[in-house]
């Protein structure tokens, strides 16, 4: 890997880092030899081999006899070290320092022979600093003073300089610590006075989420200094911030791009960079531990917080958060989780008084926890950012232990359980809008109205993610007998594995397990899953309450649910609540005709509820305005049944116990706690084909027309039965399977608002279906 500065005159100086897995095997080489384990021989022949591989493929054999030199040197050293059974910190920095050195001299050697007028530089030559606090400190004026030297015999090549390595005021060689390739093209392009930096890596640029965590992250155009610092002390990998240092002090930008895919623009940081963004990215670090010491000792008592964290500092305790309780009364704060137990000795140990006095109760540890924070410049100017995060995490059933939010307002940070990590990310980056809103879809029923809803998602895909920002994943299908779940990429079933299993072909079927199929929702990292129940069953809704518990919204045109008891009815509302989940069922009655929502909008906003009459069974609307007297009404039903307008048994329907639901639902969203067996059923499963006719014959005699009604009346009377009415009346104008409704209330007491349309069908009940999902999707944090 090599980095790269761009000097004021256009002129190129690379950075170059070891290969891969060099440095270690160095201080592994080192490690055995002084452990006196002639192991370190092998190791250090390996990596000879390694670099003479290179050499030879790459046709620069000049280099061969310098590296050849260099492996002797070591192998003198290593040999000291094992004799003596010990290695120095020195031995250490001196020998892993050489997998920069080799680099650079390979590079530099390609590019002579490829005719690129270049100059190796060894750092160390140029580069002094000094150890600090367990890092270095360039020293600045004394490396531009060697660096000036050397640049006064420059011929206009580029540059090729050893990464990581560097010398110490008294010559010794030493090196810059982790990170020290990208730390020395900081110092080097600020030495240098470069125009811009390249830090050339492993991926496009700097992601908004780790991509490993949140698929969906994307990559960032152009980011501040101060959005990547707070990103990089957060976890973000990308780029140490002591790495940025040297360039932010002259304000050089620095480009993040990937050495495999150099076509990429990547991503830019400097000083001035501006967005319309709140959010810029999210971060994580792994692995914390959060520790809470609390007590009335601590009240009104200067020096607390410093005894606390300078009893932390001399434990060698890097603090990552600190949350405290305007009332003084607690601290709590987050440290690497393997440094809790020394945190804790140290702690009891500095308020050991205060503990056995009672003024400080006993020191709290909670470990396997994670830091989730926010971050962007533009936070400070837009107000509800922190309710906007915190809501997210709250609808994806994310429990936060801890805040904290800088006072530069540029992030937002909260301690959570670490096995809900991946999850967290996921919401708060969905509910920014940094990537669709995710929704994991379980289909319980794969009937015909299940197939037409699958196909309608199917179809509008690519709109929904492309327009309202909606990414909908069938994670499992299931019927009474069979079942199909995703794998552990939960990218959801392909178009192609849904038809397979639709058409009883599929090699990932399993039996029907809905414990299993729940189970593996459950272990989702997605923020949010639902479940679809597109049965006619009336057992399924009894699971209703579990689900909703485990963090699953539910969605269906199952009538059954909401006709059981109205106890039921009324505790499933309360656990909705409870568990911030959505329960979502307007296609109950009528298919996709706005009834409900209606119902429900007129007595929210106060108005009076007095009744409704209407046909509200788009079986029975086509059966009667299909039925004309010279085929037997039985006959109609089965053509009926063929075409989808009925229940999966006619029999649902033609009893009236379908339409008694139905009024049974309107009745309990206007407020009435009405059970199904109030309801006054005329049933047309026992009435002889004759009868009908005969029904039939006398209201046409009348110039009128039958028509099966369900009607709630303002004394609370509800009762379902055939009615025969006027040819001008609206219920006699019906055509096909469309449904009639028309509600009385304090508002519309004159003329009913009437509404009309298609009430039965896979296509329009699939489509209501599909728009509760929406619906859905919109309060979870969706655009439009």
């Amino acid at each position: 890997m090599a980095e790269q500065t761009k000097t004021s005159a256009s002129r190129l100086a690379v950075v170059v880092s070891a290969m891969k897995g060099v440095t270690d095997g160095l201080l592994d080489a080192v490690k055995l030899a002084s452990q006196k384990n002639a192991a370190y021989q092998v190791a250090l022949e390996k990596l000879k081999q390694q670099h003479l591989t290179a050499i030879r493929e790459l046709k620069i054999s000049k280099l061969e006899p310098v590296i050849e030199n260099d492996f002797l040197h070591l192998q003198e050293i290593l040999r000291g070290i094992s004799l003596v059974g010990s290695a120095s910190e020195n031995s250490f920095e001196f020998v892993s320092g050489h997998g920069e050195v080799w680099s650079a001299q390979i590079l530099a050697a390609l590019f002579e022979q490829s005719g690129v007028p270049s100059r190796y530089l060894d750092a160390r030559e140029v580069l002094v600093v000094e150890p600090f606090n367990k890092m270095v400190a360039v020293q600045w004026g004394k490396s531009e003073e060697k660096l000036k030297s050397v640049l006064a015999s420059d011929q206009g090549e580029i540059w090729v300089i050893t990464g990581f390595v560097a010398s110490t005021a008294d010559g010794v060689a030493t090196t810059l610590k982790r990170n020290g390739s990208d730390f020395s093209a900081s110092i080097f392009g600020r030495l240098l006075d470069a125009t811009e930096i390249t830090i050339w890596t492993d991926v496009d640029g700097v992601l908004s989420a780790d991509p490993r965590l949140v698929p969906e992250a994307r990559v960032l155009t152009e980011m501040t200094y101060h959005e990547m610092t707070e990103l990089a002390n957060f976890g973000a990998k990308v780029v140490h911030p002591a790495t940025m240092a040297p360039a932010i002090q002259k304000g050089i930008p620095i480009w993040i791009r990937n050495t495999f895919n150099p076509g990429f623009a990547g991503t830019k940081i400097y000083a001035s960079a501006r967005s319309n963004e709140t959010i810029k990215g999210f971060s994580a670090i792994e692995n914390m531990a959060l520790i809470n010491i609390e007590g009335t000792g601590l009240v009104g008592v200067s020096g607390v917080a410093e005894r606390l964290f300078g009893a932390l500092r001399a434990a060698e305790i890097s603090v990552v958060m600190i949350s405290q309780a305007s009332s003084e009364h607690s601290i709590c704060f987050a440290i690497p989780d393997e440094h809790a137990p020394r945190a804790k000795s140290a702690i009891e140990k500095e308020f050991y008084a205060e503990i056995h006095q009672g003024a400080l109760d006993r020191v709290e540890i909670a470990r396997g926890k994670s830091i989730i924070a926010a971050v962007g410049d533009n936070m400070v100017e837009k107000p509800g950012v922190s309710g906007q995060f915190f809501s997210a995490l709250g609808r994806a059933g994310i429990n936060i232990h801890a805040i904290a939010q800088g006072s530069s307002e540029r992030n937002i940070s909260a301690v959570i359980d670490g096995s809900q990590t991946k999850r967290a990310l996921r919401a708060v980056h969905t509910a920014f809008f940094l990537s669709s809103q995710t929704i994991g879809v379980a289909l319980v029923g794969a009937g015909l109205i299940g197939k037409e809803l699958l196909h309608q998602i199917q179809r509008q895909e690519e709109e929904l993610k492309n327009r309202l920002g909606v990414d909908l994943r069938i994670r499992a299908i299931a019927n009474s007998k069979r079942m199909i779940l995703d794998g552990h990429d939960e990218k959801g079933l392909s178009a192609a594995e849904c038809e397979k299993f639709l058409s009883g072909e599929s090699e990932k079927a399993e039996p029907a397990d809905l414990e299993k199929m729940t189970g593996h929702l459950a272990m989702s990292y997605l923020p949010h899953s639902v479940i679809v129940d597109a049965t006619a069953s009336s057992e399924m809704p009894l699971r209703y309450p579990d689900w909703i518990r485990k963090g699953f919204h539910i969605i269906t045109p199952n009538k059954k649910g909401n006709t059981r008891p109205f106890q039921f009815y009324q505790e499933l509302r309360q656990l909705t609540q409870q568990c911030h989940r959505r329960f979502l069922y307007s296609t109950n009655v009528c298919a996709g005709l706005p009834v409900l929502q209606s119902v429900r909008d007129l007595r929210q906003t106060g108005d009076v509820f007095f009744g409704l009459e209407g046909v509200l069974s788009g079986t029975l609307s086509y059966l009667f305005n299909t039925y004309d007297g010279t085929v037997p009404f039985s006959e109609v039903v089965k053509q009926a049944q063929k075409l989808g307008y009925t229940e999966p048994d006619p029999n649902e329907d033609l009893s009236g116990l379908d339409v008694a639901r139905k009024l049974v639902i309107i009745a309990r969203e206007a407020g009435m706690a009405l059970e199904l067996e109030d309801v006054k059923v005329e049933s047309l499963v026992s009435i002889p084909d004759s009868e009908i006719l005969k029904k039939f014959q006398a209201a046409k005699f009348k110039n009128e027309v039958l028509r099966y009604v369900g009607k709630i009346e303002r004394d609370g009377k509800v009762s379902v039965g055939l009615e025969s009415y006027g040819a001008q009346h609206a219920f006699s104008r019906l055509s096909g399977a469309d449904n009639i409704v028309a509600i009385q209330t304090q508002r519309y007491h004159q003329r009913p608002l009437v509404i009309q349309g298609p009430g039965a069908g896979p296509e329009v009940t699939a489509g209501g279906v599909f728009a509760d999902l929406l619906r859905l999707a919109s309060t979870l944090g969706a655009n439009g």
